[in-house]
């Protein structure tokens, strides 16, 4: 791969902080996070951030057609001619917001589930990952280089101070697993710190179910939102409209001490709050 630094010079770019652009710039880093995100022959990837084709060409050398979205046309253009350059014919670019792309019927097009992979932008990692939850029915699989402060969270357990919204939802839905880690310095430009790669795998059968996901999801927000707060009190100030007498007689009969706070509920206690209060 051409250095990220080299061909941006070149055309005379330079990386948008807003976009949170940072680029991968070891060809032996790439190559490593593809061979162990278990990717095979007949896979569709939808790549988020293509950016320069570090991880697009790899990929593409393996599976039967990449979707690599990416919203920075001046990106694009050297993607294109990468992407040329290493005689590829099977990558389609998609000049889009990852947010606005309808991932459901992206797939219906495609006719087969979706594996879903990219180094994704810090300041909308989150939005990504609830917006691939709520499409998880038409993925197998992501596998994601997240900066380290964010994968902490995801992988938290309960009790820790980063054990958080995300926390849940994830694991809720999905089999979380650390493949890699990967250096700030492997990065142009160099990232205030390092990052991991994540693999999520998407549960065919829930060990916990809910008896409505939407208002489960509502519930962890709701719980996060005051965290500071007891879970009593959390949920009596949140937007669910229930009163402080309410939430502590649900989470008593959901087996749940009110003066808990949120961060120290597992994934269970969750559902079984959920299925209570929507139950009320």
């Amino acid at each position: 791969m051409t250095s990220p630094k080299t061909l941006l010079v070149f055309h005379n770019i330079r990386p948008k902080k807003q976009l949170g652009q940072h680029f991968l710039a070891n060809q032996t880093t790439a190559e490593m996070i593809v061979n162990r995100s278990g990717i095979l022959p007949e896979d569709v990837v939808l790549e988020i951030g293509a950016g320069l084709g570090s991880l697009t060409i790899p990929v593409a050398r393996i599976v039967k057609q990449v979707f690599a979205v990416e919203k920075d046309r001046k990106i694009i253009d050297i993607l294109k001619t990468e992407i040329l350059a290493s005689n590829l014919s099977n990558v389609v670019i998609m000049e889009r917001n990852i947010l606005r792309i309808d991932i459901k019927s992206l797939v219906e097009n495609v006719g087969q589930k979706m594996v879903v992979m990219g180094n994704l932008p810090y300041n909308i990692s989150s939005q990504i990952l609830v917006q691939l939850i709520k499409s998880r029915e038409a993925l197998t699989k992501a596998v994601f280089m997240l900066q380290k402060e964010l994968a902490q969270r995801i992988t938290a357990q309960p009790g820790c101070k980063d054990y958080g919204r995300l926390t849940v939802m994830l694991g809720y839905c999905s089999d979380i697993k650390k493949i890699a880690d990967v250096k700030a310095s492997l990065f142009f430009p160099k990232p205030k710190v390092d990052s991991e790669v994540l693999e999520f795998r998407f549960k065919k059968t829930l060990a916990y179910p809910t008896n409505d996901e939407a208002f489960f999801f509502s519930v962890i927000k709701a719980a996060f939102g005051n965290r500071r707060k007891t879970l009593k009190n959390a949920l009596a100030a949140s937007a669910l409209n229930i009163d402080a007498n309410t939430a502590e007689n649900v989470l008593k009969r959901s087996g749940i001490d009110p003066v808990r706070r949120a961060e120290t509920l597992t994934i269970e206690e969750f559902v079984k709050l959920s299925n209570n209060l929507e139950s009320t």
